[in-house]
């Protein structure tokens, strides 16, 4: 999964940054230079993989991975139509998260907010209107006209394209666009220090309600001191202040719930090993994500869930109690599911 981080100058985007990765990327208005964008790659902590991983003690255990990109702070709200070079390296993200300042003097996180998504929504008519244009002196493809002028109306009012609906064929020929307003979008409140911990206030709530967005409050700065820390002294910080469960943690969970995925582990002597998809994933497709060749010549799956198997203690056992399924192509898979594909090339 990809993660894009963007906020306004002075939001503590890069400090959210550190507190996700546990990195010591420079903060402040003067760090790194204009222009620096910041990568992090964290594991997503699993306790069904450590628990397999005691059981079939692989050569390799494979967690799931979250990658970061921090990209450079927006200089002002006001920036010009299409929003330049930044959003249009974001289009590569699975999912952007949004940081907005709710600290210090005279915070307005809405009024971030909204700058931000029509940044995205400028960004995203600026790439329509230059297809269109290019569609018409050809032309050609009348189906992706009719597409881009439904886009193009949306966006001129002020809408997010994650707002309409798409059928499967009209989604086929969006998918090379990469629209940013199309993209899931977290916002992250960033708040004072006596915030750490708390959930956000039901006013935020209800005003993300009417955004159709979905929110989580980070405390940024003590945060950042804190996940630096060995891990004793987080833990032991981290209960002090009432904190029951790290930003890191929330956000993997929040993540996943916008994305709406799950995993499946695949299991054995070289490797245990955590595979994300989304939720609603048909067998042969997950075999896909593992290698094409695999969803190419896909026959069967092997299917056991984690429970069961661990329940049960091997195989085997799951074979005997008839626990270890076969399952066709259009099996979707259960979140969990240990799975074993067949294939052919």
């Amino acid at each position: 999964m990809k993660v894009g981080l963007i906020g306004l100058r002075g939001a503590g985007k890069t400090t959210l940054f550190n507190v996700l990765t546990g990195l010591k990327a420079d903060v402040g208005h003067g760090a790194g230079g204009k222009g620096e964008v910041h990568l992090g790659v964290i594991k997503v902590p699993d306790p069904r993989v450590d628990r397999l991983a005691l059981i079939f003690k692989p050569k390799k255990t494979t967690y799931a991975e979250i990658r970061f990109t921090d990209f450079p702070a927006s200089e002002t709200s006001e920036r010009s139509r299409g929003g330049g070079e930044l959003l249009s390296q974001m289009r590569d993200v699975d999912a952007i998260a949004l940081v907005l300042r709710d600290f210090g003097p005279d915070p307005a996180p809405f009024k971030e907010l909204s700058s931000l998504l029509a940044e995205m929504i400028l960004a995203d008519l600026e790439v329509v209107e230059n297809r269109l244009t290019r569609l018409k002196k050809e032309k050609a493809r009348p189906q992706e006209s009719e597409l881009l002028e439904r886009c193009h109306k949306a966006l001129e009012n002020e809408e997010s394209l994650r707002n309409l609906s798409f059928s499967a064929e009209e989604e086929n020929l969006l998918a090379g666009f990469g629209f940013l307003s199309r993209k899931p979008v977290l916002a992250l409140f960033n708040a004072s220090d006596e915030q750490a911990g708390k959930p956000l206030l039901p006013r935020y709530q209800k005003e993300l309600e009417r955004y159709k967005i979905e929110g989580l409050l980070l405390a940024g700065k003590v945060e950042m001191e804190i996940c630096q820390l060995d891990e004793a002294d987080r833990q032991s910080f981290l209960q002090e202040m009432g904190i029951e469960e790290s930003s890191r943690d929330r956000f993997i969970r929040a993540s996943y719930h916008l994305l709406n995925l799950i995993s499946f582990f695949t299991t054995g002597e070289d490797e245990v090993k955590a595979w994300t998809i989304e939720r609603g994933t048909p067998a042969r497709k997950a075999a896909g994500k593992i290698h094409s060749d695999m969803e190419q010549g896909f026959i069967r799956a092997e299917v056991v869930a984690y429970e069961d198997f661990i329940t049960l203690g091997s195989e085997a056992k799951c074979r005997e109690a008839g626990k270890l399924r076969l399952e066709g192509k259009d099996y979707v898979v259960q979140d969990g599911d240990i799975i074993h594909f067949r294939f052919n090339v």
